[in-house]
């Protein structure tokens, strides 16, 4: 699936289908797609997924999955039916698992295009500190440029990382390989529970495809106008 010219994604993380349908509809305008992660997905399931798919964007179905093989397999088909653009699995998963992900991902219809399947490398919360408490002895950006290396060999479509491995996963893997990049804070935002962050500019000037963007335009007093503001200086 080709992605949307404009690279933001707008993060809709609420438990109400209503507030996200709101938030949607609003945003929708100056964004390129809309991200439903974990805390909407388990509140407001399938049928609020469906309720939010109606806008006219792609559908950033980020629920990260992590398991055995044959259970992300199973997530993945069972998810088909959604029709999400892009979709999250853990690379810590291991190259087994992404490749039956990926595998799963292919459609069952003619009709029915397939799910760009993007590894999640290492958290944006997460600095090296985490790493070592975790007997991970590696700065982030080799430990997220080998789990980049093991996606790709899976045939994942693209991974999740911190816009600062944005340099050289590019360089790594070339122009057709999806990176998309949470953590982006427009200059003056705060930064909340985000420890690697970037702005919008610098992060696309490095080669992200998709920029996920959320409290920076939900929680704003008016979204439309947070989300214009971006795309503006970003030049849509």
């Amino acid at each position: 699936m080709p992605l949307p010219h404009n690279p933001i994604f707008c993060a809709i993380d609420t438990p109400a289908t209503a507030r996200a349908v709101e938030l949607a509809r609003a945003v929708g305008p100056a964004v390129g797609g809309l991200k439903l992660g974990l805390e909407f997905f388990m509140a407001a399931g399938p049928q609020g997924y469906g309720a939010v798919a109606r806008a006219p964007h792609p559908i950033f179905l980020d629920v990260k999955l992590h398991d055995i093989p044959n259970t992300v397999a199973g997530a993945v088909r069972a998810l088909q039916p959604l029709r999400p653009a892009l979709l999250t699995v853990h690379a810590q998963g291991g190259m087994e698992m992404m490749r039956a992900a990926r595998a799963a991902a292919e459609p069952q219809t003619s009709d029915t295009a397939r799910p760009l399947i993007i590894g999640v490398t290492m958290m944006t919360s997460l600095t090296a500190a985490d790493l070592e408490r975790q007997g991970i002895r590696a700065q982030p950006v080799d430990y997220v440029r080998r789990l980049t290396e093991q996606a790709a060999e899976a045939g994942l479509d693209g991974v999740v990382c911190s816009a600062h491995e944005l340099e050289t996963l590019r360089a790594d893997l070339g122009a057709d390989f999806t990176l998309v990049v949470p953590g982006i804070r427009p200059a003056g935002a705060s930064m909340g529970d985000q420890k690697r962050v970037m702005t919008p500019q610098q992060a696309r000037a490095l080669g992200a495809d998709i920029l996920v963007i959320g409290r920076p335009i939900t929680a704003s007093e008016d979204p439309a106008a947070a989300a214009r503001a971006i795309a503006t200086e970003l030049g849509f």
